[in-house]
Formats: C-alpha cells, sequence, structure tokens
C-alpha cells in the first residue's frame, strides 16, 4: 500500500525533501543518498521544491511490499517549439542506496554503482486539463522495481519488457516497455556510489516486436522522429491509437527491416519460461542425466557459471568483432550448496557463489538428444535467435526465471563454447548450449511461420515444446525481459 502526499508534508517515515543549498545542520540528518537525488530533481525543477510524493507506508526495509521508498511527480512544461508537450515527470527513489547502512542495499564503495545503480523516471503526457498527476505510474514502477529486487537482473538502456496489459488497466495499445536514458536527469555522484537514471517508454506491441527482431536503440530513435509518439524526450501518450508504422508507414521497410538485413539483432538473451531434458539417458539414471537435482535440493548454477553466462549476453553484442565465451573456469571447490536464499553476491552480477556443485557433477557433458520446452512467448523468439543471431556468427541465450538453468544457442563465429560441430549439445550443471553450422537462408523470419518441421530440419535431435500461457500468469513481471542489449 502507498500513500500520496507533497514531498514537504510530515510522512510516517521519511523527511522533507531539501534541497541542495540546504542548511548543513539538516542536511547531516536527510540520508545522503536520497539527498543527492533530490539535488538533481531540485535543478530542473527549481520551482517545485515540494512535489506531490507517492510513498511505500511500510518501508521495503521494515518488511513492506514495496521496494520504492517513494515516487516524486513534477509538472514539466516541455517546449512547444521543440514539439515536446507539457507533461508529468515521475521519478523513484528506492533502486539506489539512499541510506548506506546496509537497511536494503550492501555498500560496495564510492565509485560503483550505488545498489542497483539506476532509478526509474517516467513521463506521462499531461491531459487537458489535469491539474494532478495520475497515480497509476508509480504503481508500475513498483511493479518493475519488485522484478529487479527479486531477480536481481538489473536493467540497461535499449531494454525491453514485454507487459502484455495496457499499462494503465484502460483499453489503449501502449501495452509494453521500453527503457533508455533519460533526457534531462544526469547520473548523480552520491556518497554511496553513482546513480543514472532509466526512462520507461510506453510501446505497442508492434513496436515491441520490432525492438526485439532488431534492437531497442534503433526503435527508440524511431519514437524520437514522431512526435505523437514520443518526440525528442519520450514522452509516452496512452492515447496514442496508432504505431509508429502506421503513422509512417516507410518506417518498417526502410528502416527496420533493412536494420535486421545489415545487423541482426541487438538481443543477445532474455529472461523466460523455459527448460531443458536430457533424453540421452533414461529418466531413473538420476547421478548425471536428465535430471537435474542432487538428492532433493535443486541444482543451481554455481557462480562461475552465472558470471559466464552474464559475460555471454554482454560479449554477444559486439557487431565488428568476432564474439567469444569466456572460458569455464575449472578450479571449483567441492561441498554442496548451503539452505538460503540467494543474496545478490549470488546473482548474475557477481563472481561469488556459495550454491557450489561437486565438481564430478558439473563436468560438460555430451549430449545426443535434448528436450526443450518454452512458453509461447519464448518460443517464437526462435526465429529471432536464429535468423538475428546465429545467421550473424552470435549467440542467444534463454535463462529461466522459474529455476537455475539456461540455454545458450551459439554458432560457428562463436568461439570458446563448450558445444563442438563434433558434439553439437552439451551441457555444463544446469547451462545446456545448442550449437549447429547449417544454412539458414530458407528459415522464415516471421515467429507465426516458424513450424516444427524448420526447427528439426535445423536441429535433427532436437525436440521442442510449445506451451500456451493462460492470462494469469501472462500478469508475471517480467514474463520476458531483456537482459542485456548493449555491449559493454
Amino acid at each position: 500500500m502507498a500513500e500520496l502526499r507533497p514531498s514537504g508534508a510530515p510522512g510516517p517515515t521519511a523527511p522533507p525533501a531539501p534541497g541542495p543549498t540546504a542548511p548543513p545542520a539538516f542536511a547531516s540528518l536527510f540520508p545522503p543518498g536520497l539527498h543527492a537525488i533530490y539535488g538533481e530533481c531540485r535543478r530542473l525543477y527549481p520551482d517545485q521544491p515540494n512535489p506531490l510524493q507517492v510513498t511505500a507506508i511500510v518501508k521495503y526495509w521494515l518488511g513492506g511490499p514495496d521496494p520504492l521508498d517513494y515516487v516524486s511527480m513534477y509538472r514539466n512544461v516541455g517546449s512547444p517549439s521543440a514539439n515536446i508537450p507539457e507533461h508529468w515527470h515521475y521519478i523513484s527513489f528506492g533502486l539506489s542506496d539512499l541510506y548506506g547502512d546496509n537497511r536494503v542495499h550492501e555498500f560496495t564503495g564510492t565509485d560503483g554503482p550505488s545498489g542497483f545503480g539506476f532509478e526509474l523516471t517516467f513521463r506521462l503526457k499531461r491531459e487537458t486539463g489535469e491539474s494532478a498527476p495520475p497515480t497509476w505510474p508509480a504503481e508500475l514502477m513498483q511493479g518493475l522495481a519488485r522484478y529487479v529486487f527479486q531477480s536481481e537482473n538489473t536493467f540497461c538502456s535499449g531494454d525491453h519488457v514485454s507487459w502484455h496489459s495496457p499499462l494503465d488497466n484502460s483499453e489503449s495499445r501502449i501495452q509494453h516497455m521500453l527503457l533508455t536514458e533519460d533526457a534531462q536527469m544526469q547520473p548523480v555522484q552520491t556518497p554511496f556510489g553513482v546513480v543514472t537514471f532509466l526512462q520507461i517508454v510506453g510501446v505497442c506491441t508492434e513496436e515491441l516486436h520490432s525492438a526485439q527482431q532488431w534492437n531497442g536503440q534503433g526503435i527508440l530513435e524511431l519514437l524520437r522522429t514522431v512526435p505523437v509518439a514520443g518526440g525528442p524526450w519520450l514522452i509516452t501518450d496512452m492515447r496514442r491509437g496508432e504505431t509508429i508504422f502506421e503513422i509512417d508507414p516507410h518506417l518498417q521497410q526502410e528502416r527496420v527491416d533493412k536494420g535486421i538485413e545489415t545487423d541482426g539483432s541487438n538481443l543477445s538473451g532474455v529472461s523466460a519460461k523455459c527448460a531443458w531434458d536430457d533424453l540421452s539417458r533414461p529418466p531413473e539414471d538420476d547421478e548425471d542425466s536428465r535430471s537435474i537435482c542432487i538428492g532433493t535440493q535443486p541444482r543451481r548454477l554455481s557462480g562461475k557459471d552465472t558470471e559466464q553466462i552474464r559475460e555471454t549476453l554482454r560479449r554477444g553484442l559486439e557487431i565488428n568483432s568476432k564474439p567469444v565465451l569466456p572460458p569455464i573456469n575449472p578450479q571449483r571447490q567441492n561441498g554442496l550448496a548451503h539452505d538460503r536464499a540467494p543474496s545478490r553476491k549470488d546473482s548474475l552480477e557477481s563472481d561469488s557463489s556459495t550454491a557450489i556443485i561437486p565438481h564430478e557433477l558439473i563436468r560438460t557433458r555430451q549430449l545426443e538428444s535434448v528436450h526443450l520446452k518454452f512458453n509461447q512467448e519464448s518460443g517464437a523468439l526462435i526465429p529471432l535467435c536464429l535468423r538475428g543471431r546465429l545467421l550473424h556468427g552470435r549467440h542467444f541465450t534463454y535463462k529461466s526465471i522459474t529455476g537455475d538453468m539456461a540455454i545458450t544457442f551459439v554458432s560457428t563465429g562463436v568461439e570458446g563454447a563448450f558445444a563442438t560441430e563434433e558434439h553439437p549439445y552439451a551441457a555444463h550443471g544446469p547451462w545446456l548450449q545448442v550449437r549447429r553450422a547449417a544454412p539458414w537462408q530458407a528459415l522464415p523470419l516471421e515467429p507465426q511461420e516458424c513450424q516444427a518441421p524448420e526447427l528439426h530440419r535445423l536441429f535433427p535431435q532436437l525436440h521442442h515444446k510449445g506451451e500456451s500461457v493462460t492470462r494469469e500468469s501472462s500478469q508475471e513481471l517480467p514474463r520476458l525481459s531483456c537482459l542485456s542489449p548493449v555491449s559493454c
């Protein structure tokens, strides 16, 4: 639950918001991370020292459900001469380290990211006669923040989020999101690290699919050129009834289709509902077969594996150099995982692991036949994986959101993979790699055209299973989200 109040009004746990010129004695009592972000807000909105805020009644660090302590809402007059309409500007507080006392985020120094390293913003077109900002964007931001805290997958500029529902629960066509750098907010150096600002941009389904097939940054640039679809500051208009391709039909063929043909897809991996089974051995062979369990405990990806998957996603976007998978470190400790929830150090951001699997159970295994299982949307991205990635000598990774499992498709242009031409199906613990050196010219690009015969022609020993998703399960956040769409 959250409440709406002016930021200067007394709150249950939050002091008023001072500006960068606050008296030293008062500023010393104010959380330094929060103070630093407020300073950037005051730079943009010096005439709005006390904006309306949505604030969590019970803070996340006190056991509440909402990770964001506050969402401030400002009125931005825009610039009519530059086709920037008046709009509401929402800014989150809580994904970065506001307090520096380890109540939410582990303090890691001043040189790196503060907390997750970013805060979210959102720009919503102001409707005529609207005197107060709608509060639904604050809940949208809380939903994205819950995903980040629960999955520990951070967002990057160019990422997409498949939401599958109008963002404001209306009948709008704006049902998905892209993320990009905020047009006005500058990175902030706080005592606990650097904070950048990622802006949420509402998009239609057709625009989301184009971002997946090509790249998010390319679609964002197209949105900037169409004033009614976002304009220079990428302002979301929930009443927009046409896609950019309906507004300007030439954009699809002249920009997107040519971009896909020339560049391939810039999407190197997704979090998805997926799983795989080893059909090379009978199910009752539990020691090293399709089962991914040790006794009754699920096998977890080790820290080195998660590190390698992370680097796989990041390095997969190198357009002008040969993509390389970093080698697996053979030096591993023996021992079983501790029974505890994974911390941030166990996520893809980390080099460490408390979920170590005995070395003899995580050796690389060559498989004769595998069975892949995807939900409907994940399976629809297989043509993108093949035509947009493997055709261009790259790789594509599915990381399961329901367990510690990953599937990476690799081509002959990818060095360092443990799947080889001689053994195209190989597994390292719960991480499967599928490699294929085959001609791709006849593979259809559209998901609805990709049927089982095409997949079996390219991967004759690969079994797949498409699974439909109910309306209820499709609301899980996010069912499909980009892990690393930008090169590092």
